[in-house]
């Protein structure tokens, strides 16, 4: 029998899985209560910007992919705002910055989370507003007691809340010191903010989905814009060093809405596997498993076996390379990318040893173009190298230099809705709380590259290339599972051996997000310094010292890690049947899946 850290959950009622016990509970609550996946999934979300504050929050970014019980269609919720209309790259030039700064109020988009779950709830939801953010408003008012890594996030900056954001410091280290492993936490500003916003939805009238979209006009033409506004541009210090303004006003935020789009998919091996459009990176694991089946049948693949290893790898820093050299502009050449000929032409440079070299290719016969950056700057000092990749938890400097990671949500309830959600940015250390809201903007704009003509050039109103990367799995045209991963560049590596395992090599749910993890660090990071590491990969411990060797020995730099330190999954599936089943990363022991 294999070993697993705990049971794969099982059911017929309902299952959801999250990154925080609290929020998968929030969201049963939903269901006990008579609610369905997206009331389930919206109220983890609200719970999640309270209980996990330095991997998400209000101002940050949110896609999901849905799938109800009347339309199996795969749709995708955009909630990732977009640059500023003030945004160019004339303006961060004229700053002096090559570089988007990682934190900061210069970093941030238009903020996207809150109106995409509100969205979801009007859309798809059948609980009202009070009701879905009850249990995040309590939690805010009357406190939670927080993880370890939220006080050691705020020690890390501690030095640079006291010096320059004051506003921030004045929530996160109250009597002078960062809050301890278990101390009970209140945001009452946010607590305020997200009570005003239901008082305006309900002064909306009275049917549910017009209090819905009263909450969203305050947030978006009313008191939290105008607050937005007041704050965002003023100067702080950020990963620069230096101190800019933001740009974000309230014209950005009556400006943006999110969106429902169609999923990017692909069949494979009687499933269809769907992810979000290229402005996300989940296109790219759609390449690499187009790629495995070029190279030969993915279900024979030894996940811990050096050659195998080495030819995944080399299948991901392939499909890597296309995402730096074409996603995010708009009009990518998705059909060429996702093409089985494409692949086999791609397949064709796998060797037997590491390319060191960052090789996309020319779909439809297009020229690629790579940063200038990247060619001239493309290897880093190896302490930089993995952030928040190797922990999974932000890393952050007293300069003003921070990073931070992701959570994620995923619900199925007995009618066959599901739902797979990764909220992320707007982290406690992306930019100083703003007063009388409680939060923080984010600071995705560190993906866009200041140089003109590639595919994720900054320009205004565009959206970022994001890594947020939810999955959602048919099989036989019916939503079967709903997964995704924290984790920055490495969500959709550590999906993939998931779902190698899960799909193809019939281990259970917990089983293969309990197995051991590793990914490739050989391409250019999405977050500041935007750095890579060529021939690099981060293996668990638990590999063994025959892959390491293994590795070694075809040329990769190989980083070995904690035994449980790689891969954040959740997961839920639904069979015809109506048996649900979840499981969740026992890594960091703060992700659990509940159910019944």
């Amino acid at each position: 029998m294999t070993f697993t850290t705990r049971p794969t959950l099982e059911g017929t009622f309902g299952m959801v899985s999250s990154t925080h016990w609290v929020a998968s509970q929030s969201a049963m609550r939903q269901l006990e209560l008579g609610g369905n996946a997206f009331d389930a999934a919206v109220c983890a979300g609200f719970v999640l910007q309270v209980v996990e504050p330095h991997l998400n929050g209000p101002g940050g970014d949110m896609p999901a992919i849905v799938a109800t019980a009347d339309d199996p269609t795969p749709r995708v919720l955009c909630g990732q705002g977009p640059a500023p209309a003030g945004a160019t790259v004339e303006h961060y030039r004229g700053e002096g910055l090559e570089l988007v700064p990682g934190s900061g109020p210069l970093a941030a988009t238009v903020p996207g989370a809150l109106d995409a779950w509100l969205l979801m709830l009007r859309d798809l939801g059948t609980r009202t507003l009070r009701e879905v953010l009850e249990p995040a408003i309590g939690y805010a008012r009357h406190g939670v007691p927080l993880v370890e890594r939220v006080g050691a996030t705020v020690a890390s900056v501690q030095r640079l809340f006291e010096e320059d954001w004051t506003t921030s410091a004045a929530l996160w280290l109250p009597g002078g010191r960062p809050p301890g492993t278990g101390e009970l936490f209140r945001n009452p500003e946010w607590a305020d903010t997200l009570e005003r916003l239901v008082a305006e939805g309900e002064a909306a009238g009275s049917d549910r989905a017009a209090q819905v979209e009263g909450a969203r006009r305050a947030w978006s033409q009313g008191f939290v814009a105008e607050a937005v506004d007041a704050f965002s541009r003023k100067a702080f210090r950020d990963s620069s060093g230096e101190r800019h303004g933001g740009l974000v006003t309230a014209d950005d935020l009556a400006g943006w809405s999110a969106t429902w789009e169609p999923a990017t998919t692909l069949d494979w091996h009687g499933h269809t596997i769907a992810k979000t459009g290229p402005w996300g990176q989940g296109p790219a694991l759609l390449q690499v498993l187009q790629l495995l089946d070029a190279l030969g049948d993915p279900a024979d693949l030894d996940l811990l076996d050096a050659g195998d290893v080495h030819r995944v790898l080399s299948c991901i820093e392939l499909a890597e390379a296309d995402r730096e050299a074409w996603y995010g502009s708009g009009s990518e050449p998705m059909e060429a990318l996702l093409s089985p000929a494409y692949a086999r032409e791609r397949a064709a440079l796998v060797g037997d040893r590491a390319d060191l070299d960052l090789r996309p290719g020319r779909p439809d016969g297009k020229v690629p173009r790579l940063p200038s950056y990247v060619l001239r700057r493309g290897e880093p000092d190896r302490g930089d190298a993995h952030g928040d990749g190797t922990t999974g938890e932000p890393t952050v400097s007293g300069s003003g230099a921070t990073r931070g990671d992701t959570c994620h949500v995923d619900v199925v309830d007995a009618a066959g809705n599901m739902v797979s959600a990764t909220p992320s940015g707007g982290w406690l250390q992306s930019s100083p709380t703003i007063p009388g809201l409680g939060f923080c903007l984010g600071s995705r704009m560190q993906m866009f590259w200041l140089e003109e003509g590639l595919a994720s050039s900054l320009a205004p109103g565009k959206r970022p290339r994001t890594t947020l990367t939810p999955t959602l799995v048919l099989r036989d045209g019916a939503p079967y599972l709903a997964c995704g991963s924290p984790g920055g560049d490495q969500q959709d590596q550590w999906q993939l051996l998931f779902l190698l395992r899960t799909l193809l090599q019939g281990q259970s749910l917990q089983e293969a997000i309990d197995a051991p993890a590793w990914h490739s660090t050989a391409f250019p990071g999405s977050f500041y310094p935007r750095t890579r590491e060529p021939g690099g990969v981060v293996v668990e411990d638990r590999v063994g010292a025959a892959v390491v060797t293994g590795l070694e020995e075809r040329g990769h730099v190989v980083t070995v890690a904690d035994g449980w330190s790689q891969g954040r999954l959740c997961a839920v599936t639904r069979d015809p049947d109506g048996i649900l089943r979840a499981g969740a990363n026992p890594r960091g022991m703060q992700g659990y899946a509940v159910g019944r």
